[in-house]
């Protein structure tokens, strides 16, 4: 049962992804990865909030095994981050190669915080 949450996550969190980057990236005219950076922080921030709701009692295991493994898994994306980091590097972007970076990890780490803390607020 645990695998078939987490394929329906999945199922809902790749396309989404998919579509969110197109849309996001559609509107921006710069070789900055707007729609990856934007699709991986709200993955970050929902996974803050799941993980503290589930530590909260406020949501079950398997609440985690369908969004945070399922949909997040699939709307996050580490790999296309790195390939499009490269490609920029490999571009001569290399000033917006280091901003993705940066704010990437920093962007990524400040959503998951706060998830976790609005779970607090709201489930502790």
């Amino acid at each position: 049962m645990n695998w078939l949450l987490v394929a329906l996550g999945a199922a809902v969190g790749a396309p989404l992804r998919f579509l969110t980057d197109r849309a996001v990236q559609k509107r921006h005219d710069t070789v900055f990865p707007w729609g990856t950076f934007t699709v991986n922080v709200v993955g970050c921030l929902v996974l803050g909030l799941v993980t503290g709701a589930v530590t909260a009692g406020a949501a079950s295991s398997q609440v985690q095994l369908l969004v945070g493994t399922g949909l997040c898994g699939a709307l996050t994306t580490y790999s296309t981050f790195s390939y499009e980091t490269l490609r920029l590097v490999e571009d001569g972007a290399k000033f917006y190669a280091a901003v993705n970076v940066i704010a990437s990890v920093v962007a990524g780490l400040g959503a998951v915080f706060a998830g976790v803390a609005l779970a607090e607020a709201l489930w502790a």
